[in-house]
């Protein structure tokens, strides 16, 4: 009760809670379209490309002010997506390739201007390095809302070019017959998912933001086939995410919010991996296991009635041994035949298993055996 209480009277843990949730809001829910487009790379080139940005606005501004050092970020990110774009349409270099080329690149250009920053005498004060790993508790209410205006911006381009991004995310040549400009599109997809990842670069910091992007889309694409449930779920994964891992890590000293609110992250993804229905890996062990069981007990039905019919009696009664002659069930089809006697297919008299009158009817309807 005091915790929560804590969230609403508290300053600073209001507003980190509040930036940090905003933050997961907007990367999870454009996370989905840079995952489905096998694009989750693009995260990490972006929020390492963005560290040169951020030195060379101090640089050239000497103003440690968020606002212009994330103009800064996002200028060096967006080049970074039009280089990218341009290497991939002009040369023979695969995505892959080109997102890795621009993310060395980039950072490590970011890494020389910042070693340069660091050995003038006001770069103490600079606090550029809090941009490598994040520094959440330096959000203040104007960070707050910058990230909030931008997130109604992202989000407000998003509804209006849903169904252009959809058709792009899915099938890209289809979009193109259709005369859509795709690589507008692409554009203005890739300028939406940076400026995504700029606003976080102060939170979670270069090292840690492509999580933000890619843990939030990877559970929600276990709960859902649709993208407009996948956008929704990715966006709360994210939300809960920063607003969790802020709350976590006000609890402890020396607890960095980015990191604590990356683990928050993947332990949702990781769950959802798990225990996802339909995708999750346990519900689909368990459902392959229950198609295995019901396949041998189908496998059994046929051969009773087989040998049955082969006695001119489709009741005719049979050892399991005989059973067993008939197909390698590897000692399973005991089992097979109890879980048939419980389904009312199989009668036990003895010794010897024969079939109920139910259970011909199944044999001869088999989709009666599911």
């Amino acid at each position: 009760m005091d915790l929560l209480q804590s969230i609403f009277t508290d300053y600073t843990l209001r507003t980190v809670t509040l930036g940090t949730g905003l933050i997961g809001l907007i990367s999870g829910a454009l996370g989905c379209f840079a995952f489905l487009r096998r694009q989750s790379l693009l995260g990490d080139t972006i929020s390492h490309a963005a560290l040169p940005g951020v030195v060379l606005a101090f640089m050239l501004t000497g103003s440690r002010a968020p606002i212009v050092l994330v103009i800064g970020a996002a200028i060096t990110g967006w080049l970074a997506t039009v280089l990218i774009i341009n290497i991939v349409r002009h040369t023979r270099i695969k995505e892959d390739s080109a997102l890795g080329l621009s993310l060395s690149t980039f950072f490590g250009i970011g890494i020389v201007l910042l070693t340069i920053v660091n050995r003038q005498p006001n770069a103490s004060k600079a606090g550029l390095n809090n941009f490598l790993f994040g520094q959440a508790a330096a959000l203040v209410q104007r960070d707050v809302i910058t990230i909030a205006i931008i997130g109604v911006i992202v989000f407000s381009l998003l509804i209006f070019f849903w169904k252009e991004l959809k058709l792009l995310t899915f099938d890209s040549e289809f979009a193109a017959s259709l005369d859509f400009n795709t690589r507008r599109l692409e554009l203005i997809l890739m300028s939406m998912i940076v400026f995504a990842i700029v606003i976080g670069l102060q939170t979670v910091g270069v090292i840690l933001m492509s999580a933000m992007i890619v843990a939030p889309a990877s559970a929600a694409r276990q709960w859902t086939d649709k993208l407009e449930l996948m956008v929704i779920i990715a966006a709360l994964f994210g939300a809960l995410s920063g607003m969790a891992g802020a709350v976590v890590s006000s609890l402890g000293t020396g607890l960095s919010t980015g990191p604590v609110i990356v683990l928050v992250m993947t332990a949702i993804a990781v769950l959802s991996l798990l225990f996802a229905p339909v995708r999750g890996i346990v519900w689909t062990n368990i459902a392959k296991r229950r198609k295995g069981r019901r396949l041998r007990q189908s496998l059994v039905l046929a051969d009773l009635y087989e040998l049955a019919t082969e006695h001119g009696d489709p009741y005719h009664q049979h050892t399991i041994e005989a059973l067993e002659a008939m197909r390698p069930f590897d000692g399973s089809a005991i089992y097979a035949l109890n879980a048939l006697v419980e389904r009312g297919f199989v009668t036990k008299v003895g010794k010897k298993w024969g079939l109920t009158e139910a259970g011909i009817a199944a044999v001869n309807t088999p989709g009666d055996q599911a």
